[in-house]
């Protein structure tokens, strides 16, 4: 059997789709899975002993020169069944255009009318996506969803190694979006509560970030990996963190994936949209205050649409126990 799985969104969104492998290697063991990633997030599947191939877009140079040679690729490749968790129409003119007898996919794509088997994707009820994403291969399996998982290698433990001679944490000030980003001052307040040593954790684009913080703390035992660590060596970095503070953001799903122990700040988002923590020691924070204004959309904002980012702001560091 062959299986491509389809996720071309946020980084984060294609850690928990590694659920999907997990599963479905674990019903078919001898089954081929691929995966189907934009780039950029695909060095985060790398070593993944349940996943074959996979396959790249390029959505940032020719985009749509580059979706008609993947559909070439993935119609040679001819997959069994074609499972897009992807919500978007060109996901869903790939599938439908994949030659796979057996398509999968949410309804809410405007390409889900060629689907052999389609699910709702409905947000705010509770369920995690992972729930949701096993809706798709419930027709092939059942309905209990595997957890996600990424794959250090030994190098990635052993390139991480010298940041591990005494306990630390790490915590993940970044996001795409502004309103899930906890703001600065309450990093800077829970950088200078804490005793251990702290690393602080991103992409290069969030090193200015982790600048500013260092700069205004307290703690003299602060370090920005800003850039400096591929996603699986930040990942066995997380694993062995006395505890990792993150926001509702890719760093957050790197934690479930490796079950590391995890603070999740919730500010313009909810936890019940379903991208909560998974491991098995995680907390959620989030306001106490009751705002109308909260939440303000699915998804994160550029700016907080009143101004005054209570949802951030008013997040209480004094609630957590530091170490």
């Amino acid at each position: 059997m062959k299986f491509l799985v389809i996720q071309t969104s946020f980084l984060g969104d294609v850690i928990l789709a590694t659920a999907i492998a997990e599963k479905l290697h674990s019903i078919y063991p001898h089954g081929a899975i691929d995966f189907l990633v934009k780039f950029g997030n695909e060095s985060v599947l790398k070593n993944n002993p349940n996943i074959r191939n996979v396959l790249v877009w390029d959505k940032k140079h020719d985009k749509y020169g580059n979706l008609i040679k993947l559909i070439g690729i993935v119609r040679k490749h001819q997959y069994e069944y074609v499972i897009n968790l992807h919500r978007f129409g060109s996901s869903g003119l790939l599938t439908m255009l994949s030659g796979a007898p057996f398509t999968s996919g949410f309804h809410n794509n405007p390409f889900s009318f060629s689907y052999t088997h389609k699910y709702h994707h409905s947000v705010g009820n509770g369920e995690h996506e992972i729930v949701r994403n096993q809706q798709l291969i419930s027709f092939i399996s059942d309905a209990q969803p595997a957890l996600p998982a990424v794959y250090p290698s030994q190098l990635d433990f052993e390139a991480t190694k010298k940041y591990k001679d005494s306990p630390f944490v790490c915590i993940a000030p970044g996001s795409v979006w502004a309103t899930k980003r906890l703001p600065i001052e309450k990093w800077i307040e829970l950088c200078d509560r804490t005793n251990l040593k702290i690393y602080i954790i991103g992409s290069s684009e969030e090193s200015k970030l982790a600048s500013e913080i260092i700069s205004k703390t307290s703690n003299k035992f602060i370090v920005n990996l800003c850039g400096e660590l591929t996603l699986l060596q930040t990942a066995s970095l997380l694993k062995e963190a006395k505890m990792n503070y993150v926001n509702d953001s890719a760093p957050l799903h790197l934690c479930s994936a490796i079950n590391a122990e995890c603070t999740a700040f919730f500010c313009s988002t909810l936890p019940e949209f379903g991208f909560g923590p998974l491991g098995e020691k995680a907390i959620v924070v989030q306001t106490k205050e009751i705002l109308e204004c909260r939440p303000c959309g699915i998804h994160g904002r550029n700016t907080c649409p009143k101004g005054h980012f209570k949802c951030g702001e008013t997040i209480q560091i004094n609630d957590i126990n530091s170490l």
